[in-house]
């Protein structure tokens, strides 16, 4: 009789390169109450389903301000929060409103970045114009090459005024719908960062801010992961959490010199917390600022966006369903997963020479960490990490993200490009 070849069973994928929660921690059924609440309601239902104002849902605007002082300790002000459609398209809006492709003159993204921000950028006219800000150990930036691209991109602007006779100022984006245009754009996820786990100082986030006022800079910050904390420690309280340095957004409020545009917006999303579908979130910023970015075209034109689920999110941070929810459940499943990642690592990776970059906040006495990223760097001896991430994949089905992903399109002296040529040349 012939034999039987039998195929073992394909190993099932283990995806640790997504960024969103699992769906068993989607807040679905909380979601749904809050619908039901509104649909229920002719009255609320009426108002969710017409054109919402401009700014976004008035009642989700109060909210979320409610909480959002709750949480960073500020004085609450509904005037400071405008309803978006989720970061990224908020990010997006942003730009439409207060940057001008032939004024605006760099882009700055801090690398590792966010990548997926890089055709955001590009598709608002910045192609080529991209540059990465190297992380730095003990700063988290390094501000010596901030300042020098500033300083240079400043030169650069002042001679082509020179040479060309013409102004140094606002070319498309001119008139009374136009009132500020920036300079630069810095974009940045200043706690628990995506991909580095990284967590800025409060010293720099001051340096930072003030860096912006002097050169005419807006500070784009996602602040996505600032509710998913707990210490490092799994021994320790969750009440022994050290409080994150004070947002990018907050700085510029309260110190002295914030100017009427602020040079700071804090880009929130419910993605993390309630589910990516839901497509929420806001932005916070000084009053002036959240109103003309209200008025950006899709809005003055349908309203604001997402309005009908906006309506639910309301219900659900009024009843507390959501906070309660980021509390019982989010916080103590990614605290248990999260020592049991690095758990691993300790047992299998750190003794092939493998290091955890620390994500605990500079300025705190008690190690915390938080978000949904771990970093870790290989050894000299080791392939490079995309090297490593196919060979992941294909003898474990095992998708992990690569140092090369994070890093900013288009920027000749980028991390990958100089990796690339140190391999080249070895």
């Amino acid at each position: 009789m012939g034999s039987i070849t039998v195929e073992s069973p394909a190993k099932p994928l283990i995806n640790l390169q997504l960024g969103w929660p699992s769906p068993r921690l989607f807040a679905a059924s909380a979601l749904l109450e809050g619908a039901n609440k509104v649909l229920k309601s002719e009255s609320d239902t009426a108002a969710a389903l017409i054109y919402g104002p401009h700014a976004g849902h008035p009642h989700l605007r109060k909210s979320v301000a409610k909480w959002l002082s709750s949480i960073y300790s500020t004085s609450e002000d509904e005037g400071r929060i405008c309803i978006s459609n989720g970061a990224s398209a908020n990010l997006s809006n942003i730009l439409l409103k207060f940057t001008d492709p032939l004024y605006t003159r760099k882009i700055f993204m801090i690398e590792p970045t966010y990548f997926l921000a890089c055709p955001i950028f590009e598709d608002s006219g910045f192609q080529g114009r991209m540059i990465g800000i190297p992380e730095k150990e003990k700063e988290g930036i390094d501000f010596d090459f901030l300042l020098g691209e500033l300083e240079r991109a400043e030169i650069a602007a002042i001679r082509t005024a020179k040479d060309t006779g013409k102004p140094d100022a606002p070319i498309l984006k001119i008139g009374k719908n136009y009132p500020k245009i920036f300079k630069y754009i810095v974009y940045l996820v200043p706690s628990f960062s995506n991909p580095s786990a990284q967590t800025l100082s409060l010293d720099a986030r001051k340096k930072l801010v003030s860096l912006a006022r002097e050169f005419d800079a807006l500070l784009v910050s996602d602040d996505v992961y600032d509710f998913l904390a707990w210490p490092q420690n799994p021994a320790a309280a969750v009440s022994s959490v050290t409080t994150i340095p004070p947002r990018l957004v907050d700085i510029d409020r309260y110190m002295p010199g914030c100017r009427d545009f602020g040079n700071t917006a804090s880009n929130g999303s419910f993605s993390k917390v309630i589910g990516p579908g839901v497509r929420v979130g806001w932005t916070e910023c000084t009053p002036a600022f959240a109103r003309e970015l209200a008025e950006v075209g899709s809005s003055s034109s349908g309203g604001a966006p997402s309005h009908l689920t906006s309506t639910f999110v309301d219900k659900m941070l009024h009843s507390g369903q959501l906070q309660n929810h980021i509390k019982d459940l989010l916080i103590p499943t990614y605290r248990k997963r999260y020592y049991a990642l690095m758990e691993a690592v300790e047992k299998f990776l750190v003794p092939l020479g493998i290091v955890v970059e620390a994500n605990k906040p500079q300025n705190s006495l008690t190690a915390t960490v938080g978000g949904f990223f771990a970093y870790l760097r290989l050894p000299d001896d080791l392939p490079v990490a995309r090297t490593v991430a196919a060979f992941a994949l294909k003898e474990h089905n095992l998708r992990i993200a690569f140092g090369h992903m994070f890093t900013v399109t288009g920027d000749q002296s980028s991390i990958a490009v100089l990796v690339t040529v140190e391999i080249k040349n070895s």
